[in-house]
This record gives structure tokens, sequence and C-alpha cells, in this order.
């Protein structure tokens, strides 16, 4: 799939640079720095449920009673 961005000056001269100094291809490198913020993406959203559950605004259910209406 091919996705056109607008990316800063600055930030495409550390992308040569990196991929220059590292052998690599920029689109992989790229590929890589989104998986990376995603990962911290993830991490952010965790920490932020984990203080909703904390602060009382959202409940667990008990897995005996998922798997219950599941049928398992």
């Amino acid at each position: 799939m091919i996705i056109k961005v607008d990316i800063n000056q600055n930030i495409i001269e550390e992308l040569n640079m990196y991929a220059k100094e590292l052998n690599e291809k920029k689109d992989n490198l790229i590929e890589k720095a989104i998986e990376k913020y995603f990962d911290l993406l993830d991490e952010q959203i965790a920490e932020k449920r984990l203080k909703e559950l904390e602060n009382g605004k959202i409940n667990t259910i008990k897995a005996e009673k998922v798997f219950e209406e599941l049928g398992i």
C-alpha cells in the first residue's frame, strides 16, 4: 500500500542520514519507527485505562462470567 504524507525537511534529512549510515531502505526505517511509536501509544492507552480502573470510571468483568456468556 502506498501512503503519501508531508514530512518536515529536517526529518527527511535525518531519515536520509540513518538510511545511509545503517545501509537500510528508508521505507524500512519509516515502518520500524511507526511500529515503535504504536508501541508507545499502546503503553499510553494501557496507563490511561489503568487510571480509569483505579478511579472507578471503568469496571472489570470476571473471566468466569465472560466464559459463561460465551458458552465456554
